[in-house]
């Protein structure tokens, strides 16, 4: 029912909307108050606005389907996400064709994180007492997370089938289980709130601990088959951050892109483009998380195309694209 009074909400906004196309009011879907898709795109609608587009966001969920059908011109993903919607892989059984790239906000790094008294410093370190270990599976609600970690493990040689797996609901059930003891591995996002709560829980072990994924080639390559958008990047020791104050970590780095579809105005995709690339200090007010935007780095590899209006303003900016 949910489902459907969305899909209508959004069609119902979508044919308002196609008479006013001339005022460039445009819809950007975004998740519930707070969450990182809320954030985003309530900063780049300020942002679209000052460049003359009115743009509209809308809590929705679920929303790639209606950005590739048209009914709704905008949106936010991760790019690990948006090339499984695209192809009905992954986590989707139907594909959704017609999405199309504007370009990267920044990138989320996140990374497997285990109590540090466990002494699993490494990938390597888990894959020899895997069997023993309890981790965090299924992540009813939050679907990608999985594959996540599916990456992270295959970067070591292994599979979910090598653990003792503890059925949670969303990333945040994952950490919490972290936290509470009910699992000895899940996926924690760098610098996240709860991440920092379950570690203070877990003070008397150490804390929390991240997981060094294998930079080799061979480890980077078996972590791509299930992340092909995402990379690795190293991160320094550092005692003020939770996960590093132990060791250095090899995390993973994931692009957080802005969609739209291959019907959407090319004039106002390259004015959207420009209005973004050319206003990070305004972005960052709005967002913290804009503090990591780089424009010359806004259009990486990916199997989804970007859209025409896109290709346009980088290629008047000397942006690279699909490097």
């Amino acid at each position: 029912m949910t489902k459907c009074v969305s899909l209508i909400a959004a069609g119902a906004i979508s044919i308002g909307l196609a008479n006013a196309a001339s005022a460039q009011v445009v819809t950007i879907a975004s998740g519930a108050q707070g969450t990182l898709a809320y954030n985003t795109g309530q900063a780049v609608a300020k942002v679209a606005n000052d460049a003359g587009i009115t743009g509209r966001t809308q809590p929705l969920v679920g929303y790639l389907p209606l950005i590739s059908n048209g009914e709704v011109d905008f949106g936010f993903s991760n790019l690990i996400e948006t090339e499984y919607a695209v192809t009905g892989t992954g986590n989707y059984d139907r594909a959704s064709p017609d999405i199309q790239l504007v370009g990267t906000m920044f990138n989320l790094v996140t990374g497997m994180m285990a109590p540090c008294d466990l002494g699993l410093a490494t990938i390597a370190d888990v894959k020899a007492r895997a069997a023993d270990l309890r981790i965090a599976s299924e992540y009813t609600s939050s679907t990608i997370i999985k594959f996540y970690i599916a990456g992270g493990l295959a970067n070591g040689g292994m599979t979910y089938d090598d653990f003792q797996q503890v059925p949670v609901a969303s990333f945040v059930a994952g950490i919490d289980a972290l936290g509470d003891g009910l699992v000895d591995i899940a996926l924690v996002s760098l610098n996240a709130g709860a991440g920092q709560q379950a570690s203070v829980k877990l003070q008397d072990r150490g804390g929390l601990c991240y997981i060094s994924q294998d930079s080799s080639d061979a480890g980077v390559a078996a972590f791509k088959e299930y992340l092909p958008a995402g990379n690795l990047v190293p991160r320094e020791q550092n005692d003020k951050v939770n996960g590093l104050q132990d060791h250095a970590a090899n995390l993973m780095s994931i692009p957080w892109v802005l969609m739209t579809n291959n019907k959407v105005d090319e004039d106002l995709v390259y004015k959207l483009t420009k209005a973004i690339a050319e206003n990070k200090e305004a972005l960052k007010a709005s967002f913290g998380a804009f503090g990591g935007f780089d424009p010359k780095t806004m259009a990486p590899a990916s199997s989804v195309p970007y859209h025409a209006g896109a290709l346009r303003y980088f290629a008047e900016a000397g942006i690279a694209v699909g490097e």
